[in-house]
């Protein structure tokens, strides 16, 4: 479980194909000494374990769904990532309950720049709409954010200056791909719904 407050943007040192999947390395010296072998930690809001690590670097193996249903499996050398240790009991919880598990992959839409401020619009798959509502929460690329508007196939969220600056969200253009994850709570709620539709 994460929170999506993004704690260090890692650099992708090396991405080598393995057996369908992919084993990623990732450079980061400010947490890398205190990770443990057997450790979540989120990558571009992707849960991911820790199967090796050094003072500045550590590695992932990368199966093959997390690679076709997230924007891992696009992830080249020299990249940046979002990066988030799990949330451990007695941690402040600044950001909203975030899985680490990616619904899907959105589409940067539109940008909109209003001073220091930015309005960005993301496009998503019509069969995940019913799950945002407007000041709900979303999680982009693992960044825990509040939906400013939410339509049938988009939603907006304004990012605020230290959003842009420590997040690989300050970079992205129209076009570029992010990772999605709704609210857990809305997708146990739509479910409990269907199932009261289908019995009524």
């Amino acid at each position: 479980m994460f929170t999506g407050l993004v704690q260090a943007l890692g650099t992708v040192r090396a991405v080598t194909d393995e057996q369908g999947g992919r084993r990623l390395r990732v450079a980061e010296p400010a947490i890398a000494p205190a990770l443990q072998s057997g450790e979540s930690v989120a990558v571009c809001g992707a849960c991911l374990t820790v199967v090796a690590h050094d003072a500045d670097a550590f590695d992932f193996e990368v199966g093959p769904e997390t690679l076709a249903k997230t924007t891992l499996g696009r992830l080249a050398t020299g990249d940046r990532v979002n990066l988030e240790r799990a949330l451990r009991v007695g941690d402040a919880l600044g950001g909203h309950f975030v899985t680490g598990h990616v619904d899907c992959v959105g589409t940067v839409l539109t940008e909109e720049v209003t001073g220091e401020w930015l309005t960005v619009w993301f496009g998503f798959p019509l069969e995940f709409g019913d799950l945002l509502v407007g000041k709900g929460s979303v999680a982009v690329d693992g960044v825990s954010l509040t939906v400013v508007d939410a339509q049938a196939d988009r939603l907006s969220v304004m990012l605020i200056p230290h959003t842009r600056a420590h997040t690989t969200l300050g970079t992205k253009k129209p076009g570029d791909a992010v990772n999605l994850e709704f609210d857990l709570l809305a997708k146990h709620v739509q479910k409990l719904f269907k199932r009261i539709s289908v019995t009524v």
